[in-house]
Order: structure tokens, then C-alpha cells, then sequence
């Protein structure tokens, strides 16, 4: 059993002594390439610290490529070769013990740029089509914002962002989102990644930052970069577990109820009570309520945004316009309760903002003359379309007696649970090797062991209408071949 002396510990936090260790071992050769680390749980109990602190740990050795984790299986040293100050990661014994893929850590979530050649169909990637962005829209009004604003268009614009731009924003929430705000309390930003940063520095580094389990790993990464204690928390069928975020000394929770990703669930009115009222018994705790995917709902009303339910002012609220309009539109916002205003302008007021002028001010007409919403209407039917049809297909295939589809009306992508024998990463072997790139369920989650296994989650939104039906012949396939 791996095990380290904790009396020589000396003015920093446990987790970092445990990643300095352990990372130490793997640079020194003490430990080797493939070798498996003892489970969290394990490891815990023999040097006599928490399972968070062992979890926070191997969570950073994973951020830095030192180590990675394979669903139900555990966790493994990776083989590095050093090259000056950087490190090239290579196929390890235990990957090749799988069939030669990557691991985990290395495959999901974020698709690289080639990804798009290397597959017939990629459910991972969510890349906007180029065809279905309004270039000559875009085009025309940035030809107005040159000729009308040019001398705005050179004067550096506040941390917030261009005034035209937030009041623009704060009347698009209010429409449609039911959210009444000014536009003193919307900061602009170019990526929520930015934000968060922000957020990190207005809130404070010593604060718990919980986040949903299953989530994004990149949101972790993001918050960990910044030296945060940052912690994962259960979901049930209603999303994020309030009991536990209380229960394990939160100070922050960053959770997405209108549209959780990966599992598609949508939060309860009761559930965002309970949760509100954890934000309201203590001061310094708040929410960060990531509306993420949230236009593109296909049933029902559209869900009330968390903020607007608000009264103690414990909700910031985060949204982009990279999923409704492209990818590469870094144009991101978030809404600050007006207690926050104060202490953000004095505290980071001297930052500039990060989004050019060209594109606020042209973002900025384009929402005020309608087109943002004609063109979400346009989108969400589209996409609405390319579901049915990815559905259909599935109903007709052989996939039909083994699979069951969940979560299909809360955005952009839905959860197709399948009855397999073999492991996730085999299955996910299998479909590149017909020309399908997927991603499971169960690679979002903190701990493999607590993952369901054969969930595969198809995100529509990069794959165009003609090239469905063969996707789905081809999955089908290697699925049923198992």
C-alpha cells in the first residue's frame, strides 16, 4: 500500500503534500508507468486523512497529466517522458491492456479541432455548423456598427463590457428569461472560463467550491487551477443533493437546473427552494446557476431561471452565446446580485474587458434589431427536426430492443441507456472503429465506482441531417455486436 508520513507536513493544505508525494514518486521512478494507485477510499484510511482530501489529491495529478482514472477499474500512472519543462503523454501498459484507446481523462469532453475528419459522426463534439450561422446578417450590421460607432469602437470599454451590449443583454433576460435586471449588475466576458475566474477572485480563494457529480471535468480543472477546495456532490433524479451540500461544508455551489449536462435533468421548483434556502442561512454562501443549453427546450413552458427566484441576492448568473449562435463567438455574461456590484468595481473594476469592441457593438444590434431571436426560433426547430429523426432511426434499428432513450425534450442532446456485456471504454472503442466518436455517462463522474456503465450520450448538435440515419446504422451495429 502506498503510504507517506503526514507529521511532515508543514503550512500547507493536506491534498497538495499528497499530490507533491505521489508526483514526486512518479518523476523519481518510484512509481512507473501503469502502475495502480490504491482507491481513494483505501488510501485514505492508511495515511489517516479524509476521502476529499485523497480526491482533491488525484484530482490535480489528473489536471497535470500525471495520472488518470478508467471507469470501474481505479486509477493509473501515466508514462511520461520528459522533454525541458514539458511533458509528452504516451500509451501506458494499462492502455494498451484496453485495446490501445486513450483513457478517460484524455478522450472527453472537449473535442479537438480535428475531431471532424477522423469520424463519419461525432456525438461529442458541439460545434456549430457554419451553414447555420447568419453571416450575411452578421455582416451587414457589423458594416453599420464601423460607419456608426467608429470612435467608440477605439475606446477601451470597462471590465463590464460596452453599455449597449448589457442593456441589450438585460432586456433579452427580461423577455425571456423573466429576469429583471440593470445593466450595471452584467459583466461581459470573452468564455465563462474567464468568469470564473472572476468570480474566484470577487468570492474569495478560501472558500469550498461544490460542484454537481456528474459534471463537466473542465469545470473542476478550472476551479482546482485556482488553488480552490473544490468538491464534488451527488445528484438524485431532481439534480444536486442540498442536504449534502450543507452536510459537506460548501461555501459555493455551481450547479446548471434548467439544463444539467450530462444527465438532461431539470431542476424542480422544490429542489431550487431547498437550495436557495442553504444559500440564505449563512452569509458568504452563494449560487452560480449556469444556464446552459436553456433556449433549446422542446416541451413545455420555458423553466424559470433560478435568479429570478431569488431574493436574498445569493444567485450569480452565467450564460454564452457560443451554444446559440457558434462555437468560436467567445461572448459570454454573467449577472451579478446587486450586493456584489460594490465590492466587484472596487476590487476588480481595473480590469479591462476581455471581448473586443467590434463584437459587442455588433452583438449588441443584433440582438436589439431581433435577429438573436428569430435566429434561436430557427435553431431550436432544426434542432427539434434533427432529434425526431436521430429517434426515429433509433426506433428502427436493431438498437430498438436494447436500448432505452431518456431526457430528449431538455436541450441539445439526450441519454440512449443500452443493454451491453462489456465495458464502457470497449464500447466506446468499438464505435470509433465503425467511424462514430461517443462519450458515456459515466466519464463525467468524479468517482468511476459510483457510474452507470453502457449510458451513451448523444449530442446532436455538430451532425447534420443526411449523415444520421448511416450514424445510427453503424452504432447500432457495433453496440449489438457485443
Amino acid at each position: 500500500m502506498l503510504t507517506y508520513s503526514m507529521s511532515d507536513v508543514k503550512g500547507e493544505n493536506l491534498y497538495e503534500y499528497i499530490y507533491k508525494c505521489i508526483k514526486c514518486d512518479i518523476l523519481g521512478g518510484k512509481l512507473s508507468a501503469g502502475d495502480k494507485l490504491p482507491s481513494k477510499r483505501a488510501f485514505a484510511k492508511n495515511i489517516g486523512v479524509s476521502t476529499i482530501t485523497v480526491e482533491s489529491a488525484y484530482a490535480q495529478l489528473i489536471a497535470e497529466g500525471y495520472i488518470y482514472s478508467i471507469p470501474k477499474k481505479g486509477y493509473y500512472v501515466t508514462d511520461i517522458t520528459m522533454f525541458g519543462n514539458s511533458c509528452h503523454i504516451a500509451q501506458t501498459k494499462a492502455e494498451k491492456k484496453n485495446g490501445g484507446i486513450l483513457p478517460d481523462e484524455f478522450e472527453i469532453p472537449h473535442a479537438k479541432s480535428n475531431d471532424a475528419t477522423r469520424y463519419f459522426a461525432d456525438f461529442v463534439i458541439n460545434r456549430t455548423n457554419s451553414k447555420h450561422f447568419p453571416f450575411t446578417t452578421w455582416a451587414r450590421i457589423m458594416r453599420d456598427v464601423i460607419s456608426t460607432w467608429s470612435e467608440e469602437l477605439l475606446v477601451s470599454a470597462p471590465v463590464g463590457g460596452v453599455l449597449k451590449l448589457r442593456e441589450a443583454i438585460s432586456e433579452h433576460l427580461r423577455q425571456f428569461r423573466g429576469i429583471n435586471v440593470e445593466a450595471s449588475q452584467i459583466i461581459v466576458g470573452a468564455g465563462t472560463e474567464y468568469l470564473y475566474s472572476l468570480i474566484i477572485q470577487l468570492l474569495g480563494y478560501g472558500k469550498v467550491y461544490a460542484l454537481e457529480n456528474p459534471g463537466y471535468r473542465k469545470l473542476y480543472n478550472v476551479y482546482r487551477s485556482h488553488n480552490t477546495e473544490c468538491i464534488h456532490i451527488p445528484m438524485d433524479g431532481k439534480g444536486v443533493l442540498a442536504k449534502e451540500i450543507a452536510r459537506r461544508g460548501a461555501d459555493v455551489v455551481h450547479i446548471s437546473p434548467s439544463h444539467h449536462f450530462p444527465t438532461g435533468i431539470i431542476m424542480p421548483a422544490d429542489r431550487r427552494y431547498d437550495i436557495l434556502s442553504w444559500a440564505s442561512e449563512k452569509e458568504g454562501r452563494y449560487i452560480i446557476e449556469d444556464d446552459y443549453d436553456s433556449e433549446f427546450r422542446f416541451s413545455g413552458k420555458p423553466v424559470p431561471a433560478l435568479f429570478g427566484m431569488d431574493v436574498n441576492d445569493r444567485v450569480i448568473y452565467m450564460n454564452t452565446f457560443t451554444k446559440s449562435l457558434a462555437s468560436t463567438i467567445r461572448i459570454s455574461y454573467m449577472v451579478l446580485p446587486r450586493t456584489l456590484l460594490n465590492q466587484f468595481n472596487s476590487k476588480l473594476g481595473f480590469y479591462s474587458c476581455t471581448v473586443s469592441n467590434f463584437e459587442q457593438y455588433t452583438l449588441a444590434e443584433f440582438i436589439k434589431r431581433g435577429y438573436f431571436e428569430k435566429h434561436i426560433n430557427r435553431m431550436r426547430n432544426y434542432y427539434r427536426k434533427e432529434r425526431d429523426i436521430l429517434i426515429e432511426c433509433i426506433k428502427k434499428s436493431s438498437l430498438a430492443n436494447i436500448s432505452v432513450i431518456k431526457e430528449e425534450n431538455s436541450g441539445l442532446h439526450f441519454l440512449l441507456q443500452t443493454k451491453s456485456s462489456v465495458s464502457d471504454e470497449e464500447l466506446i472503442k468499438k464505435a470509433a472503429q465503425s467511424g462514430i466518436r461517443i462519450s458515456c455517462l459515466s466519464q463525467y463522474y468524479s468517482d468511476a465506482d459510483e457510474a452507470p456503465a453502457h449510458t451513451v450520450i448523444i449530442n446532436y448538435s455538430g451532425i447534420s441531417h443526411e449523415k444520421i440515419p448511416e450514424a445510427i446504422e453503424r452504432l447500432s451495429k457495433s453496440i449489438s455486436v457485443q
